[in-house]
């Protein structure tokens, strides 16, 4: 009952975890003073979603002058102009200009009902509450797997290098995705991820799962600050990793304590951005 009376505070907006990443149809982290770089902006009937979606996809500076180079893509959830893809892919191309990481795309997708598209499917009563419709985040994947990525390689000059980033709801999505179809992404970055979701299912779940998937080939960026309903059940997915890793499963958890909900997907996306698309030495 205290997270149903967190999700009616709408005037404390990031006192708890729910609020923050759950009741606004946005994230959290947009910012009136954010920088929007150029970037194309393009419209995709999805079959899957049953609707026109809107994407914007930065390009780095070397796309235009580098005609025979491919170029990673990374993938974001929460990709709308006035949600977390301008500060987003403003750090992705000040790392790019410092070389830190090397060139890489990013493809934002914007959200139209963020609850419904993020959220698994679950059983628990309390879950369905918070919007009109839940458990929409397999057509969501659909829509990524079939549509958009075809679309974005179809496009653009991309290499066979992806990875997804986001928090909160979005990072829930994620690591719903790295279950689902773990071959989907090389690597899935979930800062804040509300695993709290379907009583943490996916968290109770991991260990069986981990075990019956030791061939995966993948990498996993784990991340969150400190959250009551968050930071338990990240912790114990970290748990279950170190019990049954899966032999080729490159994974990092880097728990954040001295950050809050609002905060840590800013604080982070760095370290994470670094550890995605280091530069070899």
């Amino acid at each position: 009952m205290l997270r149903l009376a967190l999700l009616l505070l709408v005037l404390v907006p990031f006192a708890g975890c729910r609020p923050g990443g759950i009741t606004g149809n946005a994230p959290p982290n947009y910012a009136e003073g954010d920088t929007l770089l150029p970037h194309d902006t393009l419209t995709i009937r999805s079959a899957a979603l049953g609707e026109a979606r809107s994407v914007n996809v930065y390009l780095p500076p070397s796309y235009a002058t580098d005609s025979l180079r491919t170029f990673p893509v990374l993938y974001m959830p929460d990709g709308g102009e006035q949600e977390d893809f301008p500060h987003l892919s403003a750090t992705v191309d000040s790392m790019i200009a410092e070389g830190t990481i090397p060139p890489v795309l990013v493809v934002g997708i914007a959200n139209t009902v963020r609850r419904r598209d993020l959220s698994p499917p679950t059983t628990v009563d309390e879950d369905r509450t918070i919007a009109p419709e839940v458990g929409h985040a397999p057509q969501f994947r659909a829509f990524v797997q079939t549509e958009l990525m075809p679309e974005i390689q179809r496009r653009y000059r991309t290499s066979d290098t992806t990875a997804v980033i986001g928090e909160s709801l979005a990072g829930l999505w994620i690591v719903d995705t790295f279950f689902e179809t773990p071959d989907l992404f090389d690597t899935y970055v979930a800062i804040s991820p509300s695993l709290w979701w379907n009583d943490h299912r996916r968290v109770q779940d991991a260990p069986a799962w981990f075990a019956a998937h030791p061939d995966i080939v993948n990498r996993l960026y784990l991340t969150h600050a400190d959250e009551t309903d968050i930071a338990p059940h990240a912790s114990a997915l970290a748990s279950a990793l170190r019990t049954s890793p899966p032999v080729g499963l490159t994974w990092i958890y880097a728990p954040r304590p001295d950050l809050a909900h609002a905060t840590v997907y800013r604080a982070t996306k760095r370290d994470a951005l670094a550890w995605t698309f280091r530069k070899p030495d």
